[in-house]
């Protein structure tokens, strides 16, 4: 561990967690394995016990480490980690190559939107489709890819929304991070804006027409397209 990579303004216990739980999720430190020694941690850190301890207790409120009398501090299993937390999704992001994490996250993306857009066709009210067409107008609108980001999360998040199941808006909000990564990336591709606009414009209009089918069928079709952008400009900056 490099105690002088640490990032300045955040408190020692922050940093703690981070770089921890960096070299968690990265793998360095392998589940079901111990923690380095408390005594060393506080020594490489310059820390006290109790600000070690703290950081700890963070980490097990995550999933990621659990507390063994006489053992020390061991990483939990990769299955037990709160994956949807928005720090461990993070770490994950930073620590997994970007065309592996996207195609996670294009499977889960493929699993949840189309269904929900389904949803929202036979649930939004009036107002819930006026908030959807909204975020639409001001993708629009944008004059640049950088622009276009944010109505772009807010029309995905209108959508999740206008199901009124909180459970399933509870679970898109944890993804925006990760959604705001993939959209970043995916509006390198030329011409994004023209290319985008009329598949965003027929989920919108199947939602307005309440039509569960076309919704879905517009969302996969909106996903495909997020899939070729994904290669599009992965290939680009990853060449052969």
């Amino acid at each position: 561990m490099n105690y002088q990579t640490l990032q300045p303004g955040k408190s020692m216990h922050a940093q703690i967690v981070q770089e921890l739980g960096m070299h968690i999720v990265s793998g360095r430190f392998k589940p079901e394995t111990k923690l380095p020694a408390e005594a060393l941690l506080c020594e490489e850190y310059k820390v006290s016990r109790p600000v070690l301890r703290e950081a700890t207790r963070v980490l097990s409120a995550k999933g990621l480490v659990y507390s063994k009398t006489r053992v020390g501090t061991v990483v939990r299993p990769r299955v037990e980690w709160h994956l949807l937390d928005p720090d461990v999704l993070y770490w994950l992001m930073q620590s997994t190559p970007h065309s592996e994490f996207f195609r996670t996250l294009a499977g889960v993306r493929r699993i949840l939107e189309p269904e929900i857009a389904a949803l929202a066709a036979t649930t939004a009210t009036d107002a819930d489709i006026a908030n959807i067409e909204d975020a639409y107008q001001r993708m629009e609108a944008a004059k640049s890819p950088s622009e276009l980001l944010q109505p772009d999360l807010d029309f995905h998040r209108a959508i999740a929304s206008a199901t009124h199941n909180d459970l399933l808006a509870y679970m898109c909000n944890m993804l925006s991070l990760p959604l705001r990564e993939s959209i970043n990336v995916t509006n390198q591709r030329p011409n994004t804006q023209a290319l985008s606009l009329p598949r965003h414009k027929a989920i919108l209009t199947a939602i307005k027409n309440r039509d569960a089918l076309s919704a879905r069928h517009a969302s996969l079709v909106q996903l495909d397209d997020t899939r070729s952008a994904l290669d599009t400009v992965m290939n680009v900056l990853t060449p052969l």
